[in-house]
């Protein structure tokens, strides 16, 4: 009782932080569902529209960077590229900041080793700096093609291993749900890419492949104590989605802390690193990890879990309890006791043979909280 009353004292935050909420989780399946389903569709859309903004090491081409002045702009650049007989309309032209200098960046297709040191002449002349000042890079589209056929093998490489070792450490079916989050998180973030226009980089890759492991570590923590939980609750005869209710809560501030000690140092390396050092390679990993890092946190939530309840509600010693779904004080005291027992009066939602749902009477906050009254003796006549 002392314990109980403890819990009722605290308040909101003092509930998270201990691990003694009770948020609908699976209640809320449906719309986290419906909202993954629309941005999935979204990305499919701007995939086959848009496409993505490929930098030059997966495209190939050549590119110049050219400082920025009273006489170079973009208009000046293409005019360039024109003289000498590239399609400027194709070129993409981009204005990087370092500091207090601007400069262009304008990258094409494939040239001559003539074309690219006589348009690097040109550009210096039209700029009016020395030539020095004006870099040139060139990649072969070959090389481009080779560096995207290493990410998607070392992408499916990944895939396997991580299945095959929840598979061994859990069970096949939170190997599945994990693998579904990651294809979900993956796909979600290339959409932004897609959609937002941000050019893909050798450090995108590198950042998708460590966002991959940050989603695969928060759903892994959901999954440890759905584990723990399922052994707990193994001879109460409850729900599938109960029980994941109970696990979400318990490690839902471990999420949160995940997901903030993730966040922070990425923001402040896309703020410092390229705000203020004008780094562009910070910038390009600090976008792509921050883009990944927000998908990952909320799947390991509403993608994940709910997938896993889903999968495993079509196990025999579940299927009986498919549908049933406790909420408020049953829930509190599922979580707080981790027990299933104790009944009396609070309402919950249960599936019928014919698929209407009834509202099931069951335990109220106050016979939760206190002992069951004892049988009155009966009077001797």
């Amino acid at each position: 009782m002392e314990e109980v009353s403890t819990v009722q004292r605290r308040g909101a935050f003092g509930r998270l932080y201990h691990g003694e909420t009770s948020f609908d989780f699976m209640g809320k399946k449906k719309i986290g569902f419906t909202i993954s389903l629309i941005l999935i569709l979204m990305t499919i859309g701007s995939l086959f529209t848009r496409g993505l903004n490929l930098g030059i090491d997966f495209e190939g081409g050549v590119a110049w960077q050219v400082p920025v002045t009273a006489t170079m702009d973009t208009d000046a650049a293409r005019t360039v590229l024109s003289s000498n007989g590239i399609e400027a309309d194709n070129a993409k032209i981009q204005i990087l900041t370092n500091g207090s200098t601007k400069s262009l960046r304008i990258q094409v297709g494939d040239q001559t080793p003539e074309i690219q040191l006589k348009v690097k002449d040109d550009l210096a002349t039209a700029s009016k700096t020395d030539a020095n000042e004006v870099s040139v890079s060139s990649v072969s589209s070959s090389w481009g093609r080779s560096i995207t056929e290493k990410a998607i093998r070392a992408l499916i490489a990944f895939m396997v291993l991580v299945s095959l070792y929840i598979a061994w450490r859990f069970e096949w079916r939170m190997a599945l749900a994990a693998i579904l989050a990651m294809l979900h998180d993956v796909l979600i973030s290339v959409g932004v890419y897609s959609l937002i226009g941000f050019e893909v980089a050798p450090a995108t890759v590198v950042a998708f492949l460590t966002i991959l492991g940050f989603s695969l570590y928060d759903t892994i923590v959901v999954f440890d104590k759905v584990k723990d939980n399922l052994d707990k609750f193994a001879g109460s005869r409850t729900s599938m989605a109960n029980i994941t209710n109970v696990s979400m809560n318990q490690v839902l501030m471990r999420s949160i802390n995940t997901s903030l000690a993730a966040v922070l140092p990425v923001i402040s390396l896309l703020v410092l690193g390229s705000g203020v050092l004008g780094a562009i390679a910070l910038r390009e990993f600090a976008i792509a990890l921050l883009v990944g890092l927000l998908p990952g946190s909320y799947s390991s939530i509403y993608i994940a879990s709910p997938l896993l309840s889903l999968i495993k509600e079509r196990e025999a010693s579940y299927r009986n309890f498919r549908g049933e779904h406790a909420v408020g004080a049953e829930l509190a005291h599922m979580v707080l006791s981790g027990t299933a027992t104790g009944a009396k009066s609070v309402r919950r939602q249960a599936s019928t043979t014919d698929g209407t749902q009834t509202n099931i009477l069951t335990p109220t906050s106050e016979a939760l909280l206190t002992h069951p009254p004892r049988p009155r003796k009966k009077r001797r006549r």
